[in-house]
């Protein structure tokens, strides 16, 4: 059984607790939710989940419905005597920690293979999403839900409005897709923004075989000035001739380019280096 609004709202009146606004805490109050998440994750038995943010657990309550092995972060004090007690007969192992500073080898140290299911706060979505992508490979799928723009950047196409960064970052080690949409009413306290519910599966390979820190200081320096054609804001990074080398338009501006793109102008940047002073 998960947790309702008012099987919620009790346990927090009980425990003398409420959201922290600093921990950007949103819980979802709505079983079918929680559900809706769990089966969109596509875990069961044999599945070994990660889950950030667990709260109160109504996420780790549906987690576990499933049969997975879950194992739960959580970061406020306050609510983790009341989640061990939430999950205390189920097949959840709770960690006390910041998800963005873990030793993540020892959190997942006990298997090759792992599915991240969260709803994560929306001040941490982003770069916490990217640094996972980069740094724990054990991860290899992920659900999320996010605020719905943030969602919308992870995972946008070239050539459309939120393509951006994020969206690069994303695609060079992953591919991403919104898979659901979930309305402010479903948590405590109630949002003013709608959620999205991303699905990221990590790519046997990177998109690219270009050096990694090359391609995002390139796109970064491009996106900071994304109203600038390349030749613009690539100035003093980018020969001329790079461009060439790599098919790349000059005239472009950032959003038109694939992270394709983005490595094969890294390639000719690498190989001809950067412009004279």
């Amino acid at each position: 059984m998960t947790h309702t609004r008012t099987a919620l709202a009790a346990l927090l009146e009980q425990h003398g607790l409420g959201p922290s606004r600093a921990l950007g805490q949103n819980f979802v109050v709505d079983p079918n939710t929680v559900r809706r998440i769990a089966r969109l994750a596509g875990v069961g038995p044999g599945s070994n989940v990660v889950e950030i943010g667990a709260g109160l657990g109504s996420l780790t309550l549906a987690l576990a419905e499933t049969g997975a092995s879950v194992t739960a972060v959580e970061l406020d004090r306050h609510l983790l005597p009341v989640l061990r007690e939430v999950v205390a007969d189920r097949p959840v192992a709770v960690v006390e920690g910041d998800a963005l500073r873990l030793d993540w080898d020892e959190v997942l140290g006990g298997h090759e293979r792992w599915t991240l299911v969260a709803n994560l706060p929306y001040n941490v979505a982003t770069p916490l999403v990217l640094d996972l992508l980069a740094g724990v490979p054990a991860i290899e799928r992920m659900l999320v839900m996010v605020q719905k723009e943030v969602g919308e950047r992870l995972a946008a196409a070239p050539g459309t409005p939120a393509y951006g960064i994020p969206s690069v970052k994303v695609a060079l080690r992953a591919t991403a897709k919104v898979v659901g949409r979930v309305g402010p009413d479903v948590f405590l306290p109630r949002p003013r923004v709608d959620s999205a519910l991303v699905e990221v599966v990590r790519r046997p390979e990177p998109a690219t075989d270009a050096d990694p820190d090359l391609l995002v200081a390139l796109v970064e320096a491009a996106f900071n000035q994304r109203r600038k054609m390349l030749r613009r804001s690539l100035a003093g990074r980018v020969r001329p001739e790079a461009f060439a080398a790599a098919g790349i338009d000059p005239a472009d501006r950032p959003e038109r380019l694939s992270v394709q793109d983005w490595g094969r102008l890294t390639h000719a940047v690498a190989d001809l280096g950067a412009p004279p002073p």
